[in-house]
């Protein structure tokens, strides 16, 4: 895959790169791995002292599937964005993200059997945002590693947003907008739960209760950090543990058997264009069809 820059300072190839998000270790693959850099249509090395006005190519590898690890299975995807960068996808609950001793037959596998099935360059899963099992919503793929790279760089400053609705219950008063600022870590009993603990990581949530029946709330949440079943644990530290959550706390008493959560919006800056792209997920039919009894016995 190749891309192109026209240079705008007069320094080394591998300092250039490095301010486009280029590592150390895909200048490697790019020498190693049948790569190629190229300034004015010319191979050079990595140390070679750019000018201003120059075109820089650089070609970096095909990812093939060299593992083998991951297996690929052939799924339907709902996907609702696609380009030869990213890949977001509307999970549906009850799939996990990725493999483990539990689960072989996850997300992961199934982009996998996409990408082999269209027979794309790059084979490699690049998951760039996760969700619990019986979460639904979107899901964020980059689609080679360089995008990979792009991409955790905005997460490592903040800029992917990414907007949950929950379905909560709980007595007392929910405010209308809050933060929950309290750290998360694990209980020493267990190795699955989490728990607010002052020895835990800083974990911040913002909300705004979108509707109320009675003392069950639908909440639109903004996550700004990522800890493990970080919502699930705030709105339970809260006393508003979510509907179905009977690992947290929550009520499993309106007709819902998983965690009332959906990744409903996702939004970044595609790093190729420069462009805001905003991805979005309507609610599926076992959270709508809680909310319609809601209405009902109102």
């Amino acid at each position: 895959m190749r891309f192109e820059f026209l240079v705008d300072q007069h320094v080394k190839i591998k300092t250039f790169l490095k301010k486009h998000d280029i590592s150390k270790g895909l200048l490697a693959k790019i020498k190693y791995e049948g790569g190629a850099i190229l300034v004015n249509g010319q191979a050079q090395n990595a140390t070679y002292l750019l000018d201003i006005g120059d075109h820089l190519s650089i070609d970096i590898p095909s990812e093939e599937d060299v593992t083998g690890k991951l297996e690929p299975i052939v799924h339907p995807l709902d996907i609702v964005f696609e380009d030869d960068h990213f890949l977001v996808i509307n999970k549906p609950a009850g799939f996990a993200s990725i493999p483990s001793a539990l689960h072989s037959s996850t997300i992961a596998n199934f982009v996998k059997g996409y990408y082999i099935e269209r027979d794309y360059e790059n084979k490699q899963v690049h998951i760039v945002t996760r969700l619990d099992r019986d979460t639904s919503g979107l899901m964020l793929f980059a689609k080679h590693g360089y995008a990979h790279a792009r991409l955790d760089k905005q997460l490592q400053q903040k800029l992917i947003q990414k907007r949950y609705f929950a379905i909560v219950h709980g007595s007392g008063d929910l405010e209308q907008k809050g933060e929950i600022i309290a750290p998360i870590g694990r209980p020493e009993d267990s190795i699955i739960t989490r728990c607010v603990t002052p020895t835990g990581k800083y974990a911040h949530t913002s909300y705004e209760v979108v509707q109320s029946w009675g003392d069950v709330h639908l909440v639109d949440i903004h996550l700004h950090t990522g800890r493990t079943h970080q919502i699930r644990v705030h709105f339970s530290h809260i006393g508003f543990p979510l509907l179905g959550d009977d690992l947290y706390g929550g009520s499993m008493d309106y007709g819902i058997k998983r965690q009332a959560l959906h990744c409903h919006r996702i939004g970044f800056i595609n790093p190729f264009t420069g462009k805001d792209l905003i991805c979005e997920s309507d609610l599926t039919n076992d959270l709508k069809s809680v909310i319609m009894k809601l209405k009902n016995k109102i």
